[in-house]
């Protein structure tokens, strides 16, 4: 019988971090409405955060806000707004100081996607991932930064992995998340001295994510895809929950300025997750496994 490789479980992190870790203590995530930034506002709640979660469609967070609080026994605050647009955002720290009094810490991850080459991406298009991913990320710090000064909290920015390789119909979000690593590390730096931290997350694979049904090529395995992982699996929201709840606690009191990839070792191992250079002399031929824009 061929040896199997181990696989690292997933945790929760309730089992490892106290259950009133962040109590008193309030976060304000953009694109808290699904995936994996539910994911992590779910995560700090359990440890006695409060929330705020922020997004575009508010029936949407008015039921995640809901089955947040039901799980966690936490306030869940849902506060529409476009990342793009300073003055809603404004609008929605208002409310988050109106209801909770402070923030302490903020989840700058509202994020668009999809696959395309170059050649099938306007500038419009291209703007537009910038404005959500890198615009979003700078306007979501200027309306909370006075807030998070004073409560001496810390930032987390959702970045990606895809940047740190030239990934092929990836350029625009490759660019936009670049931006994104370069703010939070200014922010680090600047905002260090006034008792603010920032730092970034990168996932790698996440399953069951709205990110991966969009972006996987449909028909292969995801391991083969991204050339195997080294701890045993793809990654699970949790992972990138537990990272979360890391970085915000003191425990990471002197971890600033810096990008953690959580890919489970899939970024030593990673190929082109499409067929190259089939993918870019005749992307046609991959309609089958995608649907990009042309």
């Amino acid at each position: 019988m061929a040896p199997t490789a181990y696989v690292q479980p997933i945790v929760d992190s309730t089992s490892v971090f106290k259950a009133d870790l962040f109590k008193g203590k309030v976060l304000f995530c953009t694109g808290g409405g699904s995936g994996i930034c539910r994911g992590m506002t779910e995560a700090m709640m359990r440890h006695g955060a409060n929330a705020t979660i922020v997004g575009r469609k508010i029936e949407r967070l008015q039921q995640t806000a809901k089955e947040l609080s039901a799980a966690t026994g936490q306030e869940c605050l849902p506060a529409q707004a476009d990342v793009r647009q300073p003055a809603s955002l404004k609008e929605a720290v208002a409310k988050t100081i109106e209801k909770f009094g402070r923030i302490d810490f903020v989840i700058c991850g509202a994020a668009g996607n999809y696959l395309a080459p170059i050649s099938g991406i306007s500038e419009n298009a291209f703007k537009t991932v910038l404005e959500i991913d890198t615009m979003g990320t700078y306007n979501t710090i200027k309306a909370t930064i006075q807030h998070v000064r004073a409560s001496k909290g810390a930032y987390i920015h959702v970045s990606a992995t895809l940047h740190y390789n030239g990934t092929p119909y990836q350029v625009h979000v490759s660019a936009a998340k670049a931006g994104v690593d370069a703010l939070s590390a200014v922010l680090a730096v600047e905002e260090g001295p006034h008792g603010v931290r920032s730092n970034v997350i990168a996932p790698g694979p996440i399953a069951r994510t709205e990110g991966m049904d969009r972006l996987a090529p449909k028909n292969i395995d995801t391991a083969q895809l991204h050339g195997g992982y080294p701890v045993g699996r793809q990654g699970d929201v949790k992972d990138i929950g537990n990272a979360t709840v890391f970085l915000f606690s003191n425990a990471a009191s002197y971890i600033t300025g810096q990008v953690l990839p959580v890919d489970g070792g899939s970024e030593h191992t990673r190929h082109q997750f499409l067929p190259y250079p089939q993918s870019v002399l005749d992307p046609q031929s991959l309609s089958h496994m995608i649907k990009a824009r042309m």
